[in-house]
């Protein structure tokens, strides 16, 4: 039996991964914060572990026989100071590296972000190596970079080495990216660009789990790097309208010019930051980017070398959560 810890655990991958390590046959240490996700995941099979990652004294008795360490915890949001993405991203991911070097751990599953391709410009086909290293649209992408750049210097130290990169994670227990966009469907309307007609890829939870799993055992893959989506890149305005039949509700879009509403959020952001403001400004340069432009990724590598294919479908998983939406959320 394989032994597998798995940081951030409590969170929304977390919680379906630990679940798709478990089916496979795995002990799983599920490492998280959330003591009540944390009971849940123990009474599908999970040893649970309360600690934070960023607190290596805390965690280093978990590392004993572990097997392979798949890093999912991390500090994901657009907005934020930026010590404490250094802190939890960037520290974090070096602490988890030390505990694998120290405790003989074969190897690590990294999970970073294809925010990191993110421009002031349309892109498609996105390799894994085509991005800018100073790319520094929010605190976010440049700690992502950064913890890589860890992730990297410990492969040197002898760490087998695993990075994916999955984009647009939806599915049930999403808090971020859909219910956003329903909400402001249900307030003041999604703000629409070019009509919707960019292109982009987003990837169910389930499917992200799926790769992660393929990633903790597949051969000769030492220091690689994956793109991980559904392979079905969409119109965005399609995606809504999907979305948005899936529950019972009709589009309400706020049509913008582009060049307009990013110079409100790049002054927003400076107003945030100049007065120190406490919340995050409501629009923001990252989010406007990717509201405004296509983002498609190429996964030829990890259909390749991982042999990945999604287990599920965008419009299934779409039923699914519109599904779950109606009975759960809805009013």
């Amino acid at each position: 039996m394989k032994n597998v810890l798995v940081t951030g655990a409590t969170g929304f991958l977390g919680k379906y991964l630990v679940s798709e390590l478990l089916d496979e046959g795995c002990h799983v240490i599920a490492v998280g914060r959330n003591e009540t996700a944390g009971a849940d995941l123990e009474e599908k099979g999970a040893s649970f572990v309360k600690a934070d990652f960023t607190d290596k004294a805390a965690l280093s008795e978990s590392f004993r026989n572990i097997d392979c360490v798949i890093h999912a915890g991390a500090l994901s949001t657009v907005w934020g100071k930026w010590e404490d993405f250094y802190n939890i991203n960037v520290l974090g991911t070096r602490n988890i590296c030390e505990l694998c070097i120290e405790n003989g751990v074969s190897r690590i599953v990294y999970i970073s972000s294809p925010s990191i391709y993110s421009a002031k410009k349309d892109r498609f086909d996105i390799k894994e190596d085509d991005f800018d290293k100073s790319n520094e649209l929010n605190y976010y992408i440049k700690s992502k970079i950064l913890a890589e750049e860890v992730i990297k210097e410990f492969r040197e130290k002898g760490l087998y080495t695993v990075v994916l990169r999955p984009r647009g994670l939806f599915g049930i227990g999403d808090t971020s990216l859909i219910p956003r966009v329903l909400r402001a469907n249900s307030k003041i309307g999604i703000p629409l660009f070019n009509n919707g007609q960019n292109l982009v890829d987003i990837t169910h939870v389930r499917n992200v789990a799926h790769a992660c799993c393929l990633a903790s055992s597949a051969h000769d893959i030492d220091g690689e790097t994956f793109n991980i989506t559904n392979g079905e890149p969409t119109a965005f305005r399609d995606i809504l309208e999907e979305f948005l039949a899936a529950i019972d509700e009709k589009p309400k879009y706020l049509k913008l010019p582009f060049g307009l509403v990013f110079g409100i959020s790049s002054f927003l952001e400076w107003f945030y930051r100049s007065f120190k403001l406490r919340g995050e400004p409501a629009l923001t340069r990252y989010t406007v980017c990717t509201l405004a432009f296509s983002q498609t990724l190429n996964i030829e590598k990890a259909q390749k070398k991982l042999g990945y294919k999604p287990v599920i479908s965008l419009s299934e998983g779409i039923v699914e959560y519109g599904n779950w939406w109606k009975e759960h959320q809805k009013g």
